[in-house]
C-alpha cells in the first residue's frame, strides 16, 4: 500500500471508530437517562422487574454497549497497524494486537535518539498520572521513534494519541541526560483541562 493510500485507510478508520464512540455513548445515555449502569440490578428485592425504568431499552442498550466495546477494540488494533504503515512502511503486519507487539519492538531498541521535549505537564493530567516530568526528552511513543519523524512536525504523536484515546501507550523518556524511565500513558478526556495527555511536547533535536 503506497502512503497516500495509508494515510487514507487511517482517516477512514479514524472516521469510524468517531461514529462508533458517537452510538455507545448515545446507548450510555439511555443508562443514565434510567439511573442505571452497565451492573444495576433491573429487578428489586422480591426479584420482580423494576417498573421505575424501561427495562426492554436498558436491557438493548446495554448489549450494543458489549458489542461495540468489542468492535472499539478490535477497530483501535486496525488503526494502530495502520499509523504503522504511514510511518514506517518498511514494518510487516502482524497477526498479533498492534499495541502489544510494537511496545516489545519499542522497548527492545538498543539506541534510542530523543525526538521531543516536555516543556509542562498540567497537574492531575494523564502526563502527569504517568509520571512525565518538564525537561524528559521522549525516546519512544508507543511504536513511534525518531527515524518516524521528519522536519519539526509532530504529527505522527498527535494521529497515534488521537487513535489511543483511553488505550494504554509505552513510553520511554530520559531524564537528567543519563536516565531512560519507562512510562505506561492513558490518553483520555474529561480530566479538567485540555488535550488528551495535558502535557506540552516539542521537538527536540541534540
Amino acid at each position: 500500500m503506497n502512503n497516500s493510500a495509508a494515510a487514507a485507510n487511517v482517516r477512514s478508520l479514524m472516521a469510524r471508530k468517531d461514529a462508533l464512540e458517537a452510538e455507545m455513548e448515545a446507548q450510555f445515555s439511555i443508562l443514565q437517562s434510567n439511573a442505571v449502569t452497565m451492573d444495576t440490578p433491573l429487578v428489586d428485592s422480591e426479584g420482580f422487574p423494576r417498573d421505575d425504568i424501561d427495562i426492554w431499552a436498558v436491557r438493548h442498550a446495554r448489549v450494543r454497549i458489549i458489542e461495540m466495546r468489542n468492535d472499539h477494540k478490535s477497530l483501535m488494533d486496525k488503526i494502530m497497524l495502520a499509523l504503522q504503515e504511514v510511518y514506517d512502511p518498511s514494518a510487516q503486519t502482524q497477526d498479533e494486537p498492534a499495541s502489544e507487539t510494537l511496545r516489545v519492538d519499542a522497548s527492545d531498541a538498543t539506541i534510542l535518539q530523543p525526538f521531543a521535549k516536555v516543556d509542562g505537564v498540567a497537574p492531575g493530567s494523564p502526563a502527569a498520572s504517568a509520571g512525565l516530568l518538564p525537561e524528559d526528552l521522549v525516546l519512544s511513543f508507543g511504536p513511534l521513534t525518531k527515524s518516524l519523524f521528519t522536519g519539526s512536525s509532530l504529527q505522527p504523536l498527535a494521529e497515534l494519541v488521537a487513535a489511543q484515546e483511553n488505550q494504554e501507550v509505552a513510553v520511554e523518556v530520559l531524564r537528567s541526560e543519563d536516565r531512560r524511565v519507562k512510562l505506561t500513558f492513558i490518553p483520555r478526556r474529561g480530566w479538567g483541562g485540555r488535550g488528551l495527555l495535558g502535557c506540552h511536547i516539542v521537538p527536540y533535536s541534540a
